[in-house]
């Protein structure tokens, strides 16, 4: 079997000295693990471009019983430049990468997900203020387009909308997975809701619906953003069981 796909190096390594194996989030066939052999000496096969965060236009086959995927050939579509000497905008990145790494990914979300991913990066590599939440608003986002996460622009119990100047502010259910309007919230009690202010609910719900250029214009003020942030990262950790946890994601 053989086919070809536009693919991002999320990471790679070297086992016998001049073999190369690589991970990779590709467009059409998800997240794929694959050995390069000679990657590490090759020029004509892999003309500069395994190396991480580097984008690649790929050839790979495999053995009709074999469960290994061997890379054929490779050509460079697009590699950063910023980012290889920003280190805090290489751990931005790579935070985005590890967790995308943790969530279990269907093959048929790949192009949505390929798509993300390359906006993130293409924030990171040439905005010129970055948000310091960006990472854990890609979590959401990812998390969303998964289906783990509730929509932020009606009431979950009535369908009343969220985002209308009538309503100023909304209640999150983080156990629950719910938002509710202030007149459910009120009739079902207090207890376990937390108040999400318009400025949070408009950034809340132009991640989920919008493209990531368009998060920068919604952030609200530092600490309202602050308080999203906490809020996403509970949400994660008790419906998704994804933890940071010494430099990378784990499990709960």
């Amino acid at each position: 079997m053989e086919w070809t796909d536009s693919a991002l190096v999320l990471n790679l390594g070297t086992f016998r000295e001049t073999d190369v194996w690589l991970n990779l989030l590709t467009a059409r066939h998800g997240l794929v693990h694959v050995f390069a052999f000679g990657g590490r000496r090759s020029r004509k096969r892999f003309p500069g471009c395994l190396d991480i965060l580097n984008f690649i236009r790929l050839r790979v086959a495999s053995g009709k019983n074999s469960q290994f995927l061997n890379l054929q050939e490779a050509t460079l579509t697009k590699g950063p430049r910023n980012l290889r000497t920003n280190s805090l905008r290489f751990g931005m990145m790579m935070n985005c990468i590890r967790f995308l790494e943790s969530l279990e990914i269907p093959q048929e979300n790949s192009k949505s997900v390929f798509s993300l991913i390359s906006s993130i990066m293409d924030i990171l590599e040439d905005s010129s203020a970055i948000p310091e939440t960006l990472p854990i608003l890609f979590r959401l986002r990812l998390a969303s387009d998964q289906g783990y996460v509730p929509a932020f622009n009606c009431c979950t119990s009535c369908s009343k909308p969220l985002l209308a100047p009538s309503q100023p502010a909304a209640y999150w259910d983080i156990a629950g997975g719910a938002v509710q309007c202030r007149e459910c919230m009120a009739r079902k009690g207090s207890q376990g809701y937390q108040r999400l202010s318009a400025a949070m609910l408009a950034l809340l719900n132009s991640v989920q619906h919008h493209a990531p250029q368009d998060w920068l214009r919604c952030l609200p003020a530092p600490g309202e953003a602050r308080a999203c942030t906490r809020l996403i990262d509970d949400f994660v950790q008790y419906h998704l069981g994804i933890v940071w946890n010494h430099g990378r994601f784990c499990k709960t």
